[in-house]
């Protein structure tokens, strides 16, 4: 029996843990916190196809919208995963936005994408509450939500009733090796051996492959949401504008922000969204979420003097060129890595975790891992240790 240890419990951590243990592999799941508390609840639990263009990134974002219903169908206490395939909305506000829109949705639907233009009349009866102002609409009916902490906390408890142990407070310190390969990791509480590690540490990947001894440039990017007050039906799909693509994809450093409105089964209006790289700065800033406001009521003006009962932010692990580390680590046997999906690896961590499982046992995954191999430019630069 292969004995793997998970080196996180958010949400890549807790899905890959439970597909390990599924595979029948002894799984040991190493948090140095608590499960599901860091990235995984800081986010918006999106499950999209709609925010990425044709490439490696979509297929794996389609492999995991097939996969998550049957992942929570039955599984106990799925039902705290608020699973709702309620579909997505992407609109423009320009002329220039709605060519580019079209242009996006046309090479999805390409791609095997169902992204249907929506006209005034649709769009109103779909959003009675969005403004009339629109040049443009798709509408992804594969999009959907789950409530992030609730989902990844359901996978975990799966894993533990499977066999696989969880062991919180614990965190890693270094690595122990033999022969070039990495059979332990040293923790407070004493080493733990195995005969693959799974890095599933999100934004603090980078640092825990530097105490492991090889190079992973997983840098934090952050973003905030705002979370309304309690509200009758007013919003019925994820709802963004088409600029949301552009800021899921620059690079730059600066603050990228879109208007991204949403509801929760629980009744709130979710307001997003913002990209910023600030290090691990987690000081809110005020002009941040004046930022995320007015373009929500851009989309939404009725919501002008609704309250907003808090507001939050987190880390995501951005990758420079925008896709996700899926692989061995080819500087150190035994050590895996699972991470770098910054703001979509909750959509993104049933297809992760499949893949992630078939490449550990040797089998072709259903979609290629060449594209998230360890050792490309973005991830290990040219000249990097390790």
């Amino acid at each position: 029996m292969m004995r793997v240890v998970v080196l996180g419990a958010g949400m890549i951590g807790a899905a890959c843990a439970r597909e390990l243990a599924l595979a029948g592999c002894a799984v040991t799941v190493l948090e140095r916190g608590r499960p599901a508390a860091a990235t995984t609840a800081h986010g918006e639990g999106n499950v999209l196809v709609s925010d990425k263009p044709p490439g490696p990134e979509l297929e794996l974002a389609r492999l995991s919208r097939r996969l998550w219903p049957g992942v929570l169908d039955g599984l106990p206490g799925a039902g705290g995963a608020e699973w709702d395939p309620k579909g997505g909305i992407v609109v423009a506000t320009t002329e220039p936005g709605a060519e580019a829109l079209r242009e996006f949705a046309a090479a999805q639907r390409a791609a095997g994408v169902d992204a249907r233009e929506l006209d005034a009349a649709a769009l109103a009866a779909a959003e009675p509450h969005l403004t009339t102002d629109v040049t443009a609409a798709v509408h992804y009916p594969e999009d959907a939500q789950v409530q992030p902490a609730g989902a990844a906390t359901a996978l975990l408890a799966h894993a533990v009733r499977l066999g696989a142990e969880l062991r919180t407070g614990c965190e890693v310190l270094g690595a122990v090796t033999r022969g070039g390969r990495l059979t332990g990791v040293r923790t407070p509480a004493g080493t733990v051996e195995a005969d693959a590690f799974v890095n599933a540490a999100g934004p603090w990947s980078g640092e825990v492959a530097a105490r492991l001894g090889v190079r992973l440039d997983v840098r934090p990017r952050r973003g905030e949401i705002l979370v309304t007050a309690p509200r009758p039906p007013t919003v019925f799909h994820k709802v963004y504008d088409a600029d949301y693509v552009g800021a899921v994809g620059s690079g730059d450093g600066e603050l990228q922000s879109s208007a991204v409105v949403e509801s929760t089964r629980a009744g709130t209006i979710l307001l997003g969204s913002s990209r910023r790289r600030v290090g691990f700065d987690d000081r809110t800033r005020p002009g941040v979420l004046s930022v995320i406001a007015r373009k929500a009521l851009r989309l939404f003006p009725s919501l002008a003097g609704v309250p907003v009962m808090r507001a939050y932010g987190g880390f995501r692990p951005y990758v420079a060129d925008h896709l996700p580390v899926i692989g061995a680590d080819p500087a150190l046997a035994g050590l895996w890595h699972a991470t770098g999906h910054e703001g979509a690896g909750i959509g993104l961590a049933a297809g992760t975790a499949a893949v992630l499982r078939d490449l550990l046992h040797g089998r072709a995954p259903e979609v290629g891992a060449e594209p998230f191999r360890v050792d490309r430019p973005a991830v290990r630069p040219e000249g990097a240790p390790g």
